[in-house]
């Protein structure tokens, strides 16, 4: 009665968390600030975002996720237990059981350093779940039917491509190819075309402003801000949206062939259904104009944005911690190894 369920989609770029019966109640950057002297942490999350690379020598911003898996176990430790904390403030409840979301691709040390990490900030039990199956289920795609579905989630990390049919992933795979690289893409184009140093930051807003995968009515252009590399002054430029689509080219091509590969590998049935229900896409690299056009191109098969792309993981937790009983068999395959 003193337990609380709480459902974690930890992602590269932002951590959202869920409580059953209240639904999401956090949405955070997955970034912490923490001081180099005594490995203290000073934020974590929207505040820590906003201090990267604004810190000084004392202080390091970081995102203790690449990839979607733990790149420094400590710090991602320390980031889920102020989320849990935070998840049981204000309530009676002083133990957490957990679902926390890991990619389809990670290997078996990978998935067991997030289990970890989650046992070493406070959670009593702990479930790890797929998140092409998460995000299937928050698209409403019918998962427990004996007909294949497609999701692609393509989040700030990795691009989950995944079939999935009677309530199990049939083939997948796990492309660590998503929106961090489409970032650094633009980074690297600006820096190259036009001797500009720019930040993450300043690449991510370029992406959602003018960023698109085919042309568009109407596209603007953006000034940006950085460091001229020719003389190490300020400088403004104004990039158009034609520069950063070529820019995306080369990892939206990555993400097409991962969606192909997978087709190639789908047994002939569920390649029929899919023909009939088409691709699904969730996860915020969905929302880049016009990346549902140019695969629907690609492969040939209708091609449609889910309903709250960014979302479609964390309710498909909440989903799950509605206690289903299909989930019995499902989680109990994916997690008793670590009990």
């Amino acid at each position: 009665m003193f337990t609380r369920d709480i459902g974690i989609d930890l992602g590269t770029a932002n951590t959202l968390v869920c409580i059953k019966g209240k639904g999401i109640i956090m949405r955070e950057p997955s970034v912490v600030a923490y001081d180099v002297r005594n490995d203290a942490v000073k934020a974590v999350g929207t505040e820590a975002k906003d201090m990267i690379g604004r810190t000084p020598g004392s202080i390091v911003a970081v995102r203790p996720l690449k990839n979607g898996v733990i790149a420094d176990f400590d710090v991602t430790a320390a980031m889920l237990k102020r989320f849990i904390k935070q998840a049981l403030k204000g309530s009676l409840f002083s133990r957490a059981r957990v679902i926390i979301c890991i990619p389809a691709g990670v290997t078996e040390v990978e998935s067991r350093a997030v289990y970890d990490a989650a046992k070493q900030a406070g959670a009593t039990e702990i479930d790890l779940m797929e998140e092409p199956m998460a995000a299937a289920l928050g698209a409403d795609l019918p998962v427990w039917e004996p007909a294949g579905s497609m999701v692609v989630d393509i989040g700030g990390g990795t691009c989950e491509v995944a079939i999935i049919s009677l309530g199990d992933v049939v083939t997948a795979q796990s492309l660590r190819v998503a929106g961090d690289d489409l970032d650094e893409a633009i980074l690297s184009y600006i820096r190259k075309k036009h001797n500009l140093m720019i930040g993450e930051r300043t690449a991510e807003q370029i992406k959602i402003q003018i960023g698109s995968a085919m042309p568009y009515e109407d596209e603007p252009e953006m000034e940006i801000k950085g460091r001229n590399l020719v003389d190490g002054l300020p400088k403004n430029v104004i990039v158009t949206a034609a520069e950063v689509r070529e820019a995306l080219t080369d990892p939206l091509n990555q993400i097409i062939d991962a969606i192909r590969s997978t087709l190639e590998k789908t047994p002939p049935e569920l390649a029929a259904d899919i023909i009939d229900r088409g691709i699904v896409l969730t996860g915020g690299g969905a929302l880049l104009r016009n990346i549902a056009p140019l695969i629907e191109s690609e492969t040939g098969m209708p091609v449609r944005v889910a309903n709250n792309p960014m979302d479609c993981v964390v309710i498909g937790i909440s989903r799950r911690l509605e206690s289903n009983p299909d989930f019995d068999s499902y989680m109990e395959k994916r997690s008793k190894r670590y009990r």
